[in-house]
């Protein structure tokens, strides 16, 4: 039988060793104080299972269909958020710290914001990264990132020494808690435990695309280091560009999306064969099909909360079910053989 709530709320079932799966945690009006929250890795830090980005914010989201998804999945028990200096020129950080003052809740969330791909000041070096920083915290109305995550992919110049460095400084500044990393190799994750080792800041939180159409980027040496280095994993692209949503099925349906090509790349048979299992899986748990997607991905080790970034209110009600459901062993064999 579905969970039920009343008109405005959304029940929760935790999962795995979060809680009992038989106690479900009924989020209504304002967030609750024992909403669901795990460990993310060593950062210190602790999140909802689910953490909400910011890449549709100023694009095809404006601010005040924004700041709706945002209070939808803050009542949801939610408690992070990830956005990009890159995303929308800042216009996604300005919008999530309109809500942040709006909604006055700066202390109750975990903020993050993946820095390196502004036009102004790209990369990593250690000027674009202060200024970057900088850049951020006005965007936001903040004076902190809780969550750093420095994106490798934007530089292949500086050395992770220097931007480990200059890391150091803005935590000792108190303008960042925490460090994650995105397109770092393996390699790059061992080098930077080994500076660590001698004082530097540790990357205690790995970004990196990844869903069960899409395990490429994870699996091999680079699961492997973050298993060892008990690197949290936040996996983005948690849907496939939303083609693991199951609302688009055909290329022609595609066609008519704003994200037409990377959906189309999606409607193959090994695409369609994993939507029939899901679907199956869906309709025996009660659930969306998108909540299976994101149930996938907490079944799996080192993952800790995916992030997922939407654009309407009745995506986050769909999401958060995902935290909740708890797939059996033989349902993830299931997806994972009609994904392969």
């Amino acid at each position: 039988m579905a969970d039920t709530a009343s008109p405005g709320s959304v029940t929760v079932r935790a999962t795995g060793d979060r809680t009992h799966p038989s106690a479900p945690i009924l989020v209504q009006g304002p967030p609750l104080g024992d909403a669901v929250r795990v460990p993310l890795g060593e950062s210190g830090l602790e999140v909802f299972p689910l953490v909400l980005g910011g890449t549709e914010f100023g694009w095809h989201v404006d601010l005040k269909l924004a700041h709706r998804i945002l209070d939808t999945y803050r009542h949801s028990g939610g408690n992070a958020v990830v956005t990009s200096d890159g995303y929308s020129a800042g216009r996604s950080e300005h919008i999530i710290g309109r809500w942040l003052t709006k909604a006055a809740c700066r202390d109750e969330m975990v903020v993050g914001v993946r820095v390196g791909g502004h036009p102004d000041h790209p990369g990593l070096g250690p000027v674009n990264l202060v200024r970057s920083v900088e850049g951020s915290l006005t965007r936001l109305g903040t004076d902190r990132i809780d969550l750093l995550y420095l994106d490798a992919t934007t530089d292949s110049e500086t050395a992770l020494e220097d931007t480990l460095a200059t890391a150091e400084w803005l935590i000792e500044a108190g303008k960042v808690r925490a460090l994650g990393t995105f397109g770092h190799t393996a390699a790059q994750l061992v080098e930077a435990r080994i500076l660590s080792s001698a004082g530097f800041p540790r990357l205690t939180v790995l970004d990196v695309a990844h869903n069960v159409l899409h395990r490429r980027d994870l699996e091999g040496d680079l699961h492997l280091v973050a298993d060892a280095q008990g690197i949290a994993v936040t996996p983005s692209q948690a849907l496939e560009h939303g083609f693991l949503s199951g609302t688009v099925r055909t290329r022609e349906e595609a066609g008519r999306s704003v994200r037409g090509a990377q959906l189309a790349a999606a409607v193959t048979r090994r695409g369609t064969r994993t939507l029939r299992v899901m679907d199956r899986i869906a309709r025996e748990l009660s659930i969306p099909t998108s909540a299976v997607a994101i149930a996938w991905l907490l079944a799996q080790r080192t993952v800790v909360a995916p992030i997922v970034s939407v654009y309407a209110v009745a995506h986050v009600e769909e999401l958060v079910q995902g935290v909740g459901a708890r797939l059996s062993r033989a349902q993830v064999a299931d997806i994972e053989k009609a994904a392969s």
